[in-house]
């Protein structure tokens, strides 16, 4: 078997291994004769990247697509604050929440003062538990950001 002269590396150009076979070959050759010997050309870069790119648009499709048929019919909730105590911990807010759709979920709910203007430090957020398609479920949240002086307060889980 014979090398072509441009596969050939001179005593002193640098070298590195082919792509396949880790023959040592020059540095602007990619594979040498015995993995490549109808002297073919590397795929270029743009080629390669665009395979990359389009693997990765196609993935984020797909994974838009999942995320909307995991969503569909949830929601909207319907939400009103039906009790708030003293805890030692802050204010205890019992929350009463409907899902209007007719899938399972969740969602987060948003409890602050509503005489106090705007979205403040002392708005508080908390996760509701799962409330099925058609239902309603009342639950505690223990909320440290509005100190322990009971107060009317709104809750705003989303619609």
């Amino acid at each position: 078997m014979t090398s072509t002269p441009s596969q050939l590396p001179s005593a002193t150009e640098p070298t590195h291994g082919c792509v396949r076979c880790g023959a040592r070959i020059a540095l602007s050759e990619s594979m040498c004769e015995r993995c490549n010997p109808l002297g073919l050309r590397a795929p270029g870069a743009s080629q390669a990247h665009g395979t990359v790119f389009v693997a990765i648009g196609v993935a984020v499709v797909m994974l838009a697509v999942f995320a909307r048929l995991a969503i569909t019919n949830v929601g909207p909730f319907t939400s009103k604050v039906t009790g708030i105590q003293a805890d030692p911990a802050g204010l205890r807010v019992t929350i009463s929440i409907t899902n209007t759709g007719s899938s399972a979920g969740r969602t987060t709910c948003r409890i602050d003062d509503p005489s106090l203007r705007g979205i403040g430090p002392e708005t508080a957020y908390v996760q509701s538990p799962m409330v099925d398609g058609g239902a309603t479920v009342s639950f505690d949240a223990v909320v440290v950001s509005l100190g322990q002086t009971t107060r009317p307060l709104t809750a705003d889980c989303g619609s």
